[in-house]
């Protein structure tokens, strides 16, 4: 799987398609490059570009925390929550949420994906306007700072004996599967919070918990490094979505620097 969610690298290539970059099935096949099936709902995205919708907004909501989430019924609640993520359209008010499963044989395993769509309340434009890339980098990084302090203080050495060193020199920008003609500042943004992403997935490995000495360490270390990957979601959510308005037109180029 991509270090990137599905939905982020389908919110932005959809809107690239909504912006005449290329077609919205072109779009679909860009944004499930690793996965060996995908289905169900996608008519939607060209429903919903014949409807007037411009750009396909993304969330990554968490249990207690739907950031960016529109709102909706509760069985939307309940899938993007189960599934950490999904896409919405702002005008007409509508979702898709992925479920990602696993088939074949140990030896030979393959990953699909199905799409479902679900109705919920627009959100009004302007409110998203007010998102700064330069505020969301500034409040990711002092988050950043502060879990890292955090997690030193412990004496907890969250990546030692991981492969977090080897695995990190070896993704490149090309592995982030992400459109031409996006805000430079909104990239840097999603490809930090997918770092961190990777970091913290090794940080809580059973290796790399092995390292730690006592049960209290271990927890606190564990609490600390699920925080800083929320933050890291909540960033790339956000900086996806400005990167989408932008890549739609919705909203002036000056505020992405």
């Amino acid at each position: 799987m991509s270090v990137l969610p599905v939905c982020v690298r389908l919110a932005l290539w959809a809107t690239a398609a909504y912006a005449g970059q290329l077609t919205v099935d072109e779009a679909v096949e860009r944004a499930h490059p690793d996965l060996d099936l995908f289905t169900g709902d996608l008519d939607r995205l060209s429903l919903w570009q014949e409807l007037g919708e411009r750009a396909v907004l993304v969330a990554l909501p968490r249990p207690g925390d739907l950031s960016g989430m529109p709102r909706g019924s509760a069985d939307l609640v309940a899938a993007a929550t189960e599934a950490g993520e999904c896409v919405y359209v702002p005008g007409i008010g509508a979702a898709l949420v992925p479920a990602i499963e696993h088939f074949g044989t140990p030896d030979d395993q393959g990953t699909q994906v199905t799409w479902s769509s679900y109705d919920c309340d627009p959100v009004p434009v302007h409110t998203l306007e007010a998102l700064s890339l330069s505020e969301i980098e500034r409040g990711f990084r002092q988050e950043l700072a502060e879990r890292t302090l955090a997690i030193e203080a412990l004496d907890a050495r969250p990546w030692a004996g991981s492969a977090f060193r080897s695995k990190a020199d070896e993704l490149s920008i090309g592995q982030w599967g992400l459109p031409g003609g996006l805000p430079a500042r909104a990239t840097h943004i999603i490809t930090m919070a997918a770092m961190i992403g990777v970091a913290t997935e090794l940080g809580l490995s059973d290796q790399a918990q092995s390292q730690v000495l006592t049960g209290t360490v271990a927890e606190q270390r564990r609490i600390q490094l699920n925080c800083l990957d929320a933050s890291a979601d909540m960033a790339m959510a956000a900086a996806a979505r400005v990167a989408a308005l932008s890549l739609a037109g919705l909203r002036p180029s000056h505020h992405d620097r």
